[in-house]
């Protein structure tokens, strides 16, 4: 989830920027078992299905539908109700009152328009492959 957000999902940022950030937090971490999941998931080797791309939203709503991970992690959206606890943006303000926490003032706006982000990044991948696909077919055999 958090690879695939940061690289081609959502932040279009490098795998290595969010591999090294694992390297210093992860308690059992392993450069080989690192290096590759972010390669992996980011479709930067191993992994073509570039167009899998995971929502924040709806994989949170799928495992988690109550939101005990963010109200346990996120003091400032655990008096949020349900409904927004993965989208506070879209809370009325009158609800976001309520909770004690004004999205933009208590707690950042969002950074990026899932739905609007991933797709141009399908775009960007769609596109590499491609190029990709065509310098290969235009290198000349080996003898």
């Amino acid at each position: 989830m958090v690879a695939c957000f940061l690289t081609r999902g959502d932040l279009w940022i490098s795998w290595e920027e969010g591999a090294k950030v694992f390297e210093n937090y992860l308690l059992d971490y392993d450069w080989s078992l690192n290096a590759g999941n972010w390669m992996w998931l980011s479709a930067s080797a191993f992994f073509y299905k570039y167009f899998r791309v995971y929502s924040p939203v709806a994989f949170g709503k799928k495992t988690d539908k109550d939101g005990l991970y963010i109200r346990k992690y996120v003091p400032e959206l655990k008096k949020y109700p349900s409904d927004y606890i993965y989208e506070p943006w879209k809370a009325p303000k009158s609800i976001q009152t309520k909770a004690g926490c004004i999205v933009g003032i208590g707690y950042p706006k969002r950074i990026v328009d899932h739905d609007k982000i991933h797709k141009e990044n399908i775009q960007k991948m769609s596109l590499a492959y491609k190029n990709n696909r065509e310098k290969k077919a235009m290198k000349r055999p080996r003898s």
